[in-house]
């Protein structure tokens, strides 16, 4: 069967497809572009076309038993990973709360440090107890803040030069 042929869609679903793309070209889509969206629609409603040939029954009927066996084993797993999370993260809510005041004592304290090793330095502080992956991304948050505060220095210097 080649790419687009419609024969394994019912006549339901066709009948489907033409009342959405009629709609489509009304609010002002090409016909190319309404026929696109009108069996992209179809397809994700009914998850393609009805009409089962020798091999589409069964296949269908796999990949359903295996996507739902995954994601009853993918909640499990998730499951048992919030509890032993949960049951670490008590202590550490502690030290946590100490870490903010002491957040607080910093910030008001004056300190003039290069504004790249102070938001490094916030977002060490705050990954003690984060994930390799939440901190690369703090530490990536962190830099690109310090990049745009220095472009935004940088602006107001040639206005006012200006």
């Amino acid at each position: 069967m080649p790419r687009g042929d419609k024969s394994a869609y019912t006549d339901k679903q066709k009948r489907q497809a033409e009342h959405i793309e009629e709609s489509e070209r009304e609010r002002g889509a090409s016909e190319g572009t309404a026929e696109r969206i009108a069996w992209a629609t179809v397809n994700k409603q009914d998850g393609g076309g009805k009409r089962s040939g020798s091999a589409r029954k069964a296949t269908k009927k796999v990949a359903r038993k295996t996507t739902a066996k995954k994601a009853s084993a993918s909640k499990a797993t998730a499951k048992k990973v919030a509890k032993k999370t949960a049951a670490k993260k008590t202590p550490a809510k502690k030290a946590a709360t100490r870490k903010t005041a002491a957040k607080k004592a910093v910030k008001k304290a004056p300190a003039k440090a290069p504004a790249k090793k102070a938001a490094a330095g916030k977002a060490t502080q705050k990954s003690a107890s984060r994930s390799t992956a939440a901190k690369k991304a703090a530490k990536t948050r962190a830099a690109k803040k310090a990049v745009r505060r220095t472009a935004a220095k940088k602006a107001a210097r040639t206005r006012a030069g200006s």
